[in-house]
């Protein structure tokens, strides 16, 4: 199983989208530990958001998808979707 994740930063204000064939707590496990890039400038990162897919490539085409949206706003409606009371 393939996923598409979203994860928050409460110290950056911010959302990073992501694919990943390992468990999402595994990957969240990995931005958490000590690395370089986007995810390293902040160690309180939470899984907000996750969908499954049946492939690599489809996880990939949605992650890219939402990334294109390059907006916050609904990259947070998306979210809230899945959270209504968050």
């Amino acid at each position: 199983m393939h996923s598409c994740y979203i994860l928050y930063s409460s110290v950056l204000d911010t959302y990073y989208v992501g694919s990943t064939s390992l468990a999402v707590k595994d990957r969240l496990r990995r931005h958490l530990s000590n690395h370089k890039g986007y995810t390293a400038k902040a160690k309180d990162w939470q899984v907000v958001y996750t969908e499954s897919f049946p492939t690599k490539e489809e996880s990939i085409k949605r992650e890219i998808e939402i990334k294109r949206w390059k907006s916050k706003i609904k990259i947070q409606k998306l979210v809230n979707l899945e959270h209504p009371d968050a």
